[in-house]
């Protein structure tokens, strides 16, 4: 080796830095494609279908970009700082590029396989242009020798892996949110660029190679660093135009996005982008879902998901009520109820009578808590997801008739027998299967269209339809519409179908099947 060539090697004591480099590359690069994963799941439903197709395309991608980088080898170290570069800008940008991709186009599917698909080529150049870099120089390299440097490359690797893969959901994203997360992210990965570049690659990058990547730095960050700046504007901008109402409050928290729209008094609750309820309407829905249940006057009543309140409203609205638990996951929909829709849910969930519990249902019903109650209320979103869909399932229903008290009911919101009839029908299908015989009913909620729900008790008769005698006057429900119905026209006939479990979550592939007219 000539003195030239040892004069561009990356010295003994500069590799440990250089590990220390790869290790915050790798952090951000999966960091990145966390950042896909979240953005799926938020944007475009995140399926097992969306989740298998970005992992998959970004393992494949990293084959790729390892075998694109080849004929760049002989010039690793200006190759390597223009791909942390490229990877800062292309990753930093990504959840602000497929937000408002989102928004205004209303899919982002091509575009997070694009974004996917980039970003797994940028990281799969990587390590070899690494293993290239801190090969370089070095005297007698034998298979020994290669198989150690292999070694504490792939510790490096890995282990910034790790830090990346704790870092995106328990600092990043609660505390930034996805744009600044992805954002910060890629600043991070400039400066990695930055301190390599200038601290150990300098030696092997000419006075013109190191203009360029200053330059480029410096435009790169500055690209980012206006993002982080108005990334607050742009995500105010992106999601309005995803509401045709004002939007007045919005958060996501560690859980969904949850955002609040106001138009001339008519307040609505969206999850993910999916209606919750309108204030206009919501008294139909929530007097369907409730009084029925409490036909039989209740003293213990459980209520699983309906954080907004507005179930336990209409249930301690009940004379024979003495006692309500409300089980809710995420504890920013509590506070959402305690404060903004107080007005609307008579600040129900600060009511003595009721205990709050943040917890997961399906894990909080498999405590010693979860026993002796007289009624049982579901309210959980739709099943549009594997996560949803497992409170939609056999084991679920099982456990909640095991909360159930002699002579206990159970009911459950299951979705439009109208607009998506198998995944109503499977519901009902469902809770027959665990044990808990159903009565499906249906009515008009002028938001949703036609909505359905499920009473059902343990045994193998279903219950009757009716209200109690000492119910509170309401506005919608009565004896003659509880009557009505329970009767479906013949162009949305009773189904018969296998009950969707933990293994095969059936009401999710029915949801995902999409809407019939």
């Amino acid at each position: 080796m000539t003195t030239a060539e040892r004069a561009t090697a990356v010295g003994p004591r500069a590799r440990p830095l250089l590990l220390a480099a790869v290790a915050v590359c790798a952090a951000c690069g999966l960091i990145y494609e966390l950042v896909l994963l979240t953005l799926s799941a938020s944007l475009v439903g995140g399926g097992i279908t969306q989740t298998s197709l970005i992992v998959a395309g970004f393992v494949a991608a990293l084959g790729a970009g390892a075998l694109l980088v080849k004929p760049f080898l002989h010039r690793p170290a200006a190759t390597f700082v223009a791909v942390e570069i490229l990877l800062g800008v292309v990753g930093g940008l990504s959840a602000v590029t497929l937000y408002v991709s989102f928004s205004f186009y209303g899919a982002s599917t091509a575009v997070l396989l694009v974004a996917t698909a980039v970003i797994g080529v940028l990281v799969g150049a990587e390590v070899p242009l690494l293993m290239t870099l801190l090969q370089t120089g070095r005297d007698g390299i034998d298979a020994e020798g290669s198989g150690k440097l292999l070694a504490d490359l792939n510790a490096a690797d890995y282990a910034g892996a790790l830090i990346g893969g704790l870092a995106w959901p328990f600092l990043l994203l609660p505390l930034a949110g996805q744009v600044r997360g992805a954002a910060l992210t890629g600043v991070l990965n400039l400066l990695a660029a930055a301190v390599v570049a200038t601290l150990l690659l300098r030696p092997q990058l000419s006075p013109r190679a190191r203009r360029t990547a200053t330059a480029a730095l410096l435009v790169a960050a500055a690209v980012l660093g206006v993002l982080l700046i108005r990334a607050q504007d742009i995500e105010t901008t992106a999601r309005q135009r995803l509401y045709d109402d004002p939007v007045v409050a919005a958060e996501r928290s560690g859980y969904q996005e949850i955002v609040v729209t106001d138009r001339a008094g008519d307040v609505r609750l969206y999850l993910d982008g999916d209606l919750q309820f309108s204030s206009r309407d919501e008294h139909r829905y929530t007097e369907s879902l409730v009084h029925p249940v409490l036909a039989r006057d209740p003293e213990r009543v459980l209520v699983l998901g309906g954080g907004d309140g507005l179930a336990a409203r209409e249930v301690l609205r009940h004379p024979s009520v003495r006692e309500v638990v409300q089980v809710e996951l995420d504890p920013a929909v509590v506070e959402l109820a305690r404060t903004r829709l107080a007005g609307l849910n008579g600040g129900a969930l600060d009511d003595p009578r009721v205990q709050v519990v943040t917890d997961d249902a399906f894990r909080w019903l498999r405590t010693p808590a979860a026993t002796g109650f007289d009624a049982v209320v579901v309210d959980m979103p739709d099943p549009d997801t594997p996560v949803l869909g497992r409170l939609y399932s056999e084991e679920f229903y099982g456990l909640v008739a095991a909360a159930l008290a002699p002579d206990g009911l159970v009911t459950v919101q299951a979705g439009s027998p109208y607009s998506t009839p198998a995944a109503f029908w499977r519901t009902v299908s469902t809770l027959d299967a665990a044990g808990l015989a159903a009565t499906p009913y249906h009515v008009h909620v002028p938001s949703f269209g036609d909505w359905g729900f499920a009473l059902a008790q343990a045994g193998t008769t279903p219950p009757e339809l009716r209200m109690s005698s000492s119910a509170p006057a309401t506005r919608f429900l009565d004896d003659a519409v509880l009557d009505s119905s329970a009767v479906f026209p013949a162009d949305r006939p009773r189904q018969q179908l296998p009950p969707s479990t933990l293994d095969r979550p059936l009401v999710v592939e029915d949801m995902r099947a999409g809407y019939s007219g």
